[in-house]
This record gives C-alpha cells, structure tokens and sequence, in this order.
C-alpha cells in the first residue's frame, strides 16, 4: 500500500510539473512582457462562426452573421472570408512577382539565379511568379466577394503601391511563403523555425530588417525596430494580414474620395501608406491588442524594446519574428551575421528596381 501511495503521490506531482512548464512557457516567449499569452479558443471562434455560416447559407435557413453581409465591417468580411486556422500546416506556395515570366526573354539574367534558388531549394512547393499583368486578374478572382478591396489596388497610382499590397492580399487569401524576386534562398523554409517548435502554434513568420541604435534612427528608418516586407510567411487569414489589407484599402478609399490619390498630393509617403512602416506598425498592433492576447493590467506592451539586438527567432503568441541575420545576412551593420550564419536564411541583393522603374 505505501508503494501505491507513493506511485499516486509521483504522478500528481509528474502532472502539476507538465503544468507549471506549460504555463511558464507560455510567459517567457518574449522577455519584458511576461503577461502576454494567447487569448485562449479565439481561432477556433473564427472557425466555428465561419463554418456556421456556411451551413447556414448553404441550407438558405437561419439569419447569416453580421461578418457574412455585404454591408458589415471590412475587417468583418475579412475575416469570415478567408478564416484563420492555425492548427492546419502552412501551405506549400512560394509567390513572386515581376513585370515579366521567367520564361520570357526579357526577364532579365540578374534574376534568373535568384527566381532559382527559390525552386531548388523546395521542389514540392508551387512556385509562381505573378506578372505586373496577372495581378489584376488574380486580385479580382481572389476579393470578387470583397469588392472595395480590389477598388483599392486598381487604384492605387504607383506599382511600387500595388507590389507592396499584393504581398499581403496573396498571402492573406491563400498563405504561403511571398519574396522579392531580387531575394536569394540560402536554407529550406522548413529549417527557418526550430525543430522543437511545434508548427501548429506559429501561424505568422516575419524577420527584422533594421536595428538601428543609434541617435539618428529616424534619418535613415521609419521605426525604431523595422519588420522586412520583402519576405514574409503567414497562414492564410492571419489577422495581421488581415489588418494590413483593411488599412491599404481604407486609407486608399479614403484619398480617392477626397481627390488625392495622385503622385503629389497623397498625404502619407509610401513607407507610411503600403511600406515597412505601416507594416511593421500591423505587426505591433497585433501583439498588443487584446482581442488576442490576455493583456492584463499591469502588463508591458511589446516594443521595439523586445526585439532590439536580437540574435535568434523569439515567439509572440502564434507569431515568431527571426532576427536580422535571417534575412538581411552580410549587410556589415546592426548585428547582422554572414551568409554563412546558421540563422542566415534568405538573402537580399537590394536590387531597388522599381526606384528607376520608367513607369514611375
């Protein structure tokens, strides 16, 4: 009997020990914000009230959800149109884009290492470069039922504008990987998250594109701590995506009607309106909002503070942000290690095509 005692005694204590490691995992993630923790069941109330709405389209009874209507919130229709599951793998697509096809002569020989690389090195994954003229079409096919959001991309007045949003409206709708196509992959993307990490709770990968500590940020970044746009890998409907496409098109929208959505006369820059500003601005606004993550009084707010002189990956709730070697090896600043660096997954050759694109 002792021994049976001392088995059950063993076993309350095997389970209280799993629990407290759960819990304390789930504080530690990011140093300096030790209250934030994914709000618990919120994805799967997405789920469930997108499937009910679709059973009850389907069986033409019952009165639809407020986010199923025509006239509910943008973010609203967003989100019952491409729902958010993260238990579900991230989808094996590698999107691009550029003015013409590979397969076209004139695509250029300064990409055709870098378009590539990225095959190459993921021979089971979809790999498509979108032309500046399939675009439109594959906007108009993907938001056919969001009819404001492919106002906003037809018009937009710079293709620097409508790149920028394209990378999030694709990834939004079907997920996957987005990289410029100036962008070399150096590692699979299956090595770019631990193997310990479970894939099931990351539905959203970013990398830092600048740390700059130093006094005069300002003078060369838009933020203090900036998320690159040139590479990005989300789960199709991450909220994050989800709120960058409803700015872009609230804010354009809101230009177009007031009769300056012209070059000239807009009233944000690109690194404000499409750009890593606004961008990295998303990314902040999703880590602090309490919708999805259990913010208590007291707690800090993530900041750059969290992420400056980052040197591996560091997880947010569902979101893991990898450090600036990741994307930006051997730019010779801000810590950023060599191409050669295990943390060195893709690079950019910083081409800067479209700043001498003649159609600006």
């Amino acid at each position: 009997m002792p021994t049976f005692r001392r088995a059950i005694i063993a076993v309350i204590c095997l389970i209280a020990f799993v629990v407290f490691l759960r819990h304390s995992s789930r504080d530690s993630d990011v140093p300096g914000a030790p209250g934030y923790r994914p709000v618990q069941g919120i994805y799967e109330e997405e789920q469930d009230a997108y499937a009910q709405s679709k059973l009850q389209k389907a069986s033409g009874r019952g009165q639809l959800p407020l986010g199923a209507t025509p006239t509910a919130p943008l973010r609203e229709r967003l989100r019952y149109q491409f729902p958010y599951d993260m238990s579900k793998g991230f989808p094996s697509y590698i999107w691009q884009t550029w003015k013409y096809d590979p397969a076209s002569e004139y695509f250029g020989d300064e990409f055709r290492g870098t378009e590539a690389s990225w095959t190459n090195l993921h021979p089971g994954f979809h790999h498509e470069v979108v032309t500046d003229d399939t675009q439109r079409h594959l906007i108009l096919y993907l938001y056919g039922s969001v009819p404001d959001v492919f106002e906003a991309y037809d018009s937009l007045p710079l293709p620097v504008m409508k790149a920028d949003f394209f990378r999030y409206l694709v990834l939004l709708a079907r997920g996957g990987i987005y990289s410029d196509i100036d962008t070399l992959a150096l590692k699979p993307a299956g090595y770019w998250l631990p193997e310990e990490l479970d894939r099931s709770t990351v539905g959203f990968i970013a990398g830092i594109e600048a740390d700059p500590n130093r006094p005069d940020w300002h003078d060369w970044y838009s933020r203090r701590i900036q998320f690159c746009q040139w590479t990005i890998v989300s789960k199709p409907g991450h909220p994050i995506l989800r709120d960058m496409v409803a700015y872009v098109t609230e804010e354009t929208l809101r230009m177009k009607k007031a009769g300056i959505l012209r070059v000239g006369s807009m009233d944000k820059t690109i690194m404000e309106f499409t750009g890593p500003g606004a961008w990295t601005d998303a990314i902040f606004r999703y880590f602090n909002n309490p919708e999805y993550f259990d913010i208590q009084p007291g707690d800090n707010n993530i900041t750059y503070e969290d992420f400056t002189e980052q040197t591996t990956e560091r997880k947010v709730g569902d979101v893991v942000i990898l450090p600036i070697t990741s994307f930006s090896p051997g730019v010779g600043q801000m810590g950023a290690g060599e191409v050669d660096d295990p943390m060195a997954f893709v690079k950019h050759n910083f081409d800067g095509s479209w700043k001498t694109d003649p159609s600006l």
